[in-house]
C-alpha cells in the first residue's frame, strides 16, 4: 500500500510516522518550506519527502492521499486528485482506520481544548489508560505510535473533518457554532456547520452524541438533520440530560457538583464541564470518579489562566480567545472592572455584540499590535495603543488600581506580532512576572 502525504506540519509528519510503522510505502510533500523540526524527524525516520513543490506521479499511483487540514479542499491540486478518482482524506481519517480502541471526539467553535482537556483529565484520575491529541497537543497519527490506549480523547476541528469518509467516534461532541473560518466556507456559517457536523454523520444508534440545547445555531442545525447516534443535551436555563439547576450541576437530575466546586471560571465553563461528564458517563465513569477528576482539573493554558496579583490587580491569560465569541464567554465570567487587552489580525469581527459587556465591565482598553479602527471605535474608554507585550502589560499597569482584573483576551488572530496563540500567551506571562519582578 502507499500513502502520499500533502502537508509536513504535525498532522502530515504524524501520519508519515504512521504510515511507516505500518509497513506502507510513504512520501511527503509540502509546496512550502518544511520546518527544521519536522525535516529532522522526517530524515530520521527515512521518511521520502520533498518541499517546494508536488511531484504529480507521486500521487498518481497512490493508494490514498492523506491531506493535512491547512490545505483546503478547493485547492488545485487537491481538486486534481480527485478528478482522477484518487482517495484523499484527512489524517484523522487515515490515523482512525488503525484505533480498535473507543474515540471521544470534540469539535465546536469554542470550547473544545477545555473540554477536551477536562475529559482526559477526568479519565485519568480514574485510573483509565486515555491518550490525548489531535488538535490539541500531538496529532492523533503520532499518539498511535505508542502503546495502544483504552480511549483515545480527540479535539477535532472543522479543517480536520472535512475530509473524512468512516470516521465514528463512539462519543461525538458539537459544543457550539458561532462565526469563525468564514474565508474557508465561502462566508457561509450553514457549509462551516455541516463540515462540524460531519463528526457524528457515520454514528449508530449505539453511539452517543452531546450537543447544546443552549446554542441557537447548532442546535437548529442538529434538528434539521438525521442523527442516528443516541442524542443527549446540556443546558444552563432549561430541561436536559445535564443542567444547572439552582447552583448545581445536575445529570439526570442527579447531582454531579456545585458551582462553587468547579475549577473553571463562567458560564461557557459551565457548558463544558456539563458536555464533559456526559462524555465520561457515556464510557462508564461512575459519578465519584467523574468528580475526583472535576475537581482536581488546573485550567489548561491560555484559556482564562490566572496568572496571580500584583498589589491587588489580577492578571488573567486567554489569548486562545481568538474570536468575539470566546471574548464575550472571558468577559461574562469577569466580576471585576477590566483593563481589556486586545488586537492582531482582525478575522471579519463584529464587536457590536460586546457593546453590553464591554459597557458593563471594561474600564480601559490596551490595544496590542497595529492600529485597529474597528476594534478602536468599539470603547468609549481610555485606550492606549501598544506595539509589544511588554509595552501593553507595562500601560495596562498604569491605569490599573486594587480590584481590577488585566484581561487579555484579544478577540484575534496573533499572526501580526507573535508567531501564534501561545506564543502570545507566553510573551504576556513573561511581561507579567518581569512586572512582577520591578514593583
Amino acid at each position: 500500500m502507499k500513502v502520499a502525504i500533502l502537508g509536513g506540519g504535525e498532522s502530515g509528519v504524524g501520519a508519515a510516522l504512521l504510515a511507516k510503522q505500518k509497513t506502507y510505502e510513504v512520501w511527503l510533500s509540502d509546496a512550502g518550506k518544511i520546518s527544521d523540526h519536522h525535516r529532522e524527524v522526517l530524515l530520521s525516520h527515512q521518511v521520502p519527502f520533498e518541499e517546494g513543490n508536488h511531484t504529480w506521479e507521486q500521487f498518481f499511483d497512490a493508494n490514498v492521499v492523506v491531506k493535512s487540514p491547512g490545505i483546503p479542499p478547493t485547492a488545485a491540486f487537491v481538486r486534481r486528485l480527485k478528478e482522477f478518482d484518487i482517495e484523499v482524506i484527512s489524517e484523522i481519517e487515515f490515523a482512525a482506520r488503525h484505533i480498535s480502541a473507543p474515540i471521544i471526539g470534540i469539535t465546536g467553535s469554542n470550547g473544545k481544548t477545555t473540554t477536551t482537556a477536562l475529559i482526559h483529565h477526568m479519565l485519568i484520575s480514574a485510573g483509565v489508560h486515555a491518550g490525548l491529541g489531535g488538535n490539541i497537543g500531538v496529532s492523533l497519527s503520532k499518539l498511535l505510535l505508542e502503546e495502544e490506549k483504552q480511549v483515545y480523547v480527540v479535539e477535532i476541528s472543522s479543517f480536520q473533518l472535512e475530509d473524512t469518509k468512516d470516521f465514528r467516534p463512539s462519543v461525538a461532541l458539537f459544543l457550539n457554532l458561532t462565526p469563525d473560518h468564514l474565508d474557508r466556507y465561502q462566508g457561509s456559517m450553514e457549509l462551516y456547520g455541516q463540515a462540524k457536523l460531519r463528526i457524528t454523520e457515520n454514528q449508530l444508534p449505539e453511539d452517543v452524541f452531546i450537543y447544546s440545547k443552549d446554542d441557537p445555531i447548532s442546535s437548529q442545525m442538529i434538528s434539521q438533520s438525521e442523527i442516528q447516534a443516541t442524542a443527549q443535551n446540556f443546558s444552563l436555563s432549561s430541561q436536559a440530560d445535564a443542567q444547572m439547576q439552582s447552583g448545581e450541576v445536575r445529570i439526570e437530575g442527579e447531582s454531579w457538583a456545585t458551582e462553587d466546586e468547579l475549577p473553571i471560571l463562567g458560564p461557557h465553563n459551565q457548558w463544558n464541564v456539563m458536555a464533559a461528564l456526559l462524555a465520561v458517563r457515556a464510557v462508564g465513569l461512575s459519578k465519584d470518579q467523574a468528580r475526583k477528576g472535576l475537581l482536581t482539573f488546573q485550567p489548561i493554558p491560555h484559556r482564562l489562566q490566572p496568572l496571580g496579583q500584583i498589589d491587588g490587580v489580577s492578571f488573567i491569560n486567554d489569548s486562545k480567545a481568538t474570536n468575539v465569541d470566546a471574548v464575550k464567554y472571558a468577559l461574562e465570567a469577569m466580576t471585576a472592572p477590566v483593563i481589556w487587552m486586545a488586537g492582531g489580525v482582525d478575522k471579519g469581527n463584529d464587536y457590536a455584540e460586546l457593546a453590553s459587556l464591554i459597557e458593563e465591565k471594561v474600564k480601559a482598553l490596551i490595544i496590542v499590535g497595529p492600529h485597529d479602527d474597528k476594534l478602536r471605535a468599539s470603547f468609549n474608554g481610555p485606550i492606549r495603543q501598544s506595539h509589544s507585550m511588554s509595552e501593553a502589560v507595562s500601560e495596562a499597569w498604569k491605569l490599573s488600581e486594587a480590584g481590577d482584573v488585566v484581561l487579555l483576551s484579544p478577540a484575534c488572530a496573533s499572526f501580526d506580532l507573535f508567531l501564534n496563540y501561545e506564543d502570545r500567551g507566553q510573551q504576556f506571562i513573561a511581561s507579567v512576572e518581569e512586572l512582577r519582578s520591578t514593583i
